[in-house]
């Protein structure tokens, strides 16, 4: 009898690979359209600001206990491992469920109908039918680059990081270069107001920003794939995460320069309306394409990263055994790249990621809640781990990163009861998947009885 493949996921990822996959990750078309809404909420110039900082100072605490978690289980699963350490299989099982069927298929779905109907179309007329082919040819592209190797997905990552990067930081200098701005927007709001008490809307624009900045975690997914991971997985959080808010807070002032946040609050496409004031109507093609780098790379990182989970616990058993296979040649977990890209072209064809993505939204809170509250808890259930680096400002920023999750999570329940309580719904639904599975798993282990 032929032995089972035993062969495991390659260390290939470097120090930069980490960087480019929590830059990219993160900044999508996030920082084109959070603006609005967030100038819309506080109405000051200098609250925007302080919103995008309080942002990245959370977004760096979160990282900071990944950064732990990571550096101790630099397994392939990242988040799935360390839930399941800190609260056993369920919650863990309920992580990745949701990951799946939403959080990151309903990313890639939103991000691939972005391209395909929002962004390409500035370059070529798509009709309806059109726009959900390319929709397909994009994430079959994807999907193939990954396919092939976790290194030909990292060096798509790397290519569409330093693309958007230089890009990002061109357009903010054009727009400083050539733009007749005014430096008196830093400190005037031009008379926008905020949106009812400051405490609540300050609130609100914050959740946008950390909307914004989201994606920084999914690194932890490829952690067993990375070399020397219990440096460079925290390392690379860190430095993908302060590069990030670097970037927004200087792209903020670049738009504050041209308009004052009265405006701001108005303008649907306000990376446009600066550009356009810089250099004129080339501008809307020069941020069409930079978006256009910008979503690739966002919906790359979930490809590169995604499958990992799912093939963690196809491991643990608790998928279906398939997903937890290796390509013998290419060394990737090749049949959860495949599952996640089949169900994200059903999402996008359908249409109904729309609803799902903003259900479990409240959901995933609670999960990045947990996961921060693993740091807290492992280390009075497992004292002897060994902890190549611990969290900078333990416990404090761990606690303060969970009340936040809280704070979000409650938000979104008072402000959207409904969908809140469709994203539990989607959420729970994953226990009688779970009991079912567990169910079906001792089937199989239990003896066969002998016949005579």
């Amino acid at each position: 009898m032929s032995q089972p493949e035993t062969k495991c996921l390659p260390r290939v990822l470097s120090l930069w690979d980490i960087i480019a996959l929590v830059v990219g990750g993160v900044i999508g078309s996030g920082i084109f359209l959070v603006p609005k809404d967030m100038a819309a909420a506080v109405g000051s110039p200098l609250l925007i600001l302080a919103v995008w900082i309080a942002g990245g100072v959370l977004s760096l605490f979160g990282a900071l206990s990944f950064g732990e978690l990571g550096a101790a289980m630099p397994e392939a699963g990242g988040v799935y491992v360390y839930l399941r350490e800190a609260y056993g299989p369920v919650i863990a099982f309920l992580f990745g469920w949701t990951l799946f069927l939403v959080i990151d298929s309903g990313a890639i779905a939103t991000l691939t109908v972005a391209f395909s109907s929002k962004y390409l179309p500035h370059f070529f007329a798509l009709s309806p039918a059109g726009q959900k082919i390319v929709s397909v040819c994009f994430i079959l592209f994807l999907m193939a680059m990954n396919y092939i190797g976790v290194r030909s997905g990292a060096n798509l990552q790397n290519l569409l990081t330093v693309i958007k990067f230089v890009g990002l930081i061109g357009i903010c200098g054009a727009i400083f270069i050539f733009a007749k701005g005014n430096t008196a927007n830093f400190v005037q709001s031009g008379g926008a107001l905020p949106s009812g008490s400051l405490v609540g809307a300050f609130g609100i624009a914050l959740v946008a920003s950390l909307w914004a900045y989201k994606g920084w975690e999914a690194a932890t997914y490829s952690a067993g794939e990375m070399k020397n991971p219990q440096r460079n997985l925290p390392w690379g959080i860190l430095i993908g995460t302060v590069i990030c808010v670097v970037l927004y807070v200087f792209a903020q002032l670049a738009y504050l320069y041209v308009l004052p946040a009265a405006e701001i609050a108005k303008t649907d496409r306000i990376a446009a309306a600066a550009m356009n004031a810089a250099v004129g109507g080339i501008g809307a093609s020069i941020i069409s394409f930079i978006i256009l780098v910008s979503i690739m790379g966002a919906a790359n990182q979930n490809f590169v990263c995604s499958p990992r989970v799912y093939y963690a616990m196809a491991k643990d058993g608790l998928l279906f055994p398939k997903l937890a296979a290796v390509h013998p040649k290419f060394l990737t977990p090749h049949y959860s790249i495949i599952a996640i890209s089949l169900w994200s072209i059903v999402l996008s064809l359908t249409g109904t990621f729309e609803r799902l993505f903003t259900y479990v939204i409240f959901g995933e809170w609670i999960f990045f809640g947990l996961t921060v509250a693993a740091v807290i808890v492992l280390r009075r259930k497992r004292p002897g781990l060994p902890r190549p680096y611990k969290t900078w400002g333990y416990p404090v920023t761990p606690i303060i990163f969970i009340l936040a999750s809280i704070y979000i999570a409650v938000s979104a329940l008072i402000s959207r009861p409904l969908d809140a309580l469709a994203g539990l719904g989607i959420v729970f639904l994953g226990l009688p998947v779970y009991y079912l599975g567990k169910r079906t798993r001792k089937k199989r282990a239990s003896p066969v009885p002998e016949t005579e």
